[in-house]
């Protein structure tokens, strides 16, 4: 049986001048599903409470400081080499100015223009439920 890697997921909302728009991070190339735009976020770690682990990966992948953030929806997903179960958590307010500290790429996107980007398959859910709510 395969294991399932628990990750946690920031949809990150702009402020003033980027309200109504979300940050998206290009997957680096070499990683699984390389290439396409994600949600930032990464994998909980053992005993880690789900909000602690999503703060640390924010600070880990872009230099922000979660400030507020309440859980949005959970999205299991099977791509066959490997199955993902993703805690997605809506962020709400942050402090600091995001950068790519891993190299990858980052992009504030209208909500509107979510579906002309390409994600990993079990982002689709995401996006979905994003253009309905809000």
């Amino acid at each position: 049986m395969k294991k399932t890697v628990h990750v946690m997921v920031g949809v990150i909302w702009g402020k003033a001048d980027k309200a109504k728009s979300i940050l998206l991070a290009k997957r680096p190339e070499h990683l699984h599903q390389g290439g396409l735009w994600e949600f930032p976020g990464g994998k909980l770690e053992q005993g880690e409470e789900p909000r602690d682990a999503l703060s640390r990966e924010l600070k880990e992948e872009l230099d922000i400081e979660l400030l507020a953030a309440s859980p949005l929806m959970d999205v299991s997903h099977d791509y066959g080499d490997k199955a993902v179960f993703l805690d997605i958590w809506q962020v709400d307010d942050f402090s600091g100015q995001e950068k790519g500290l891993e190299g990858q790429e980052l992009r504030w996107v209208p909500l509107a223009e979510l579906n002309q980007y390409a994600f990993p398959a079990a982002n689709e859910a995401i996006v979905k439920c994003l253009q309905k709510q809000f």
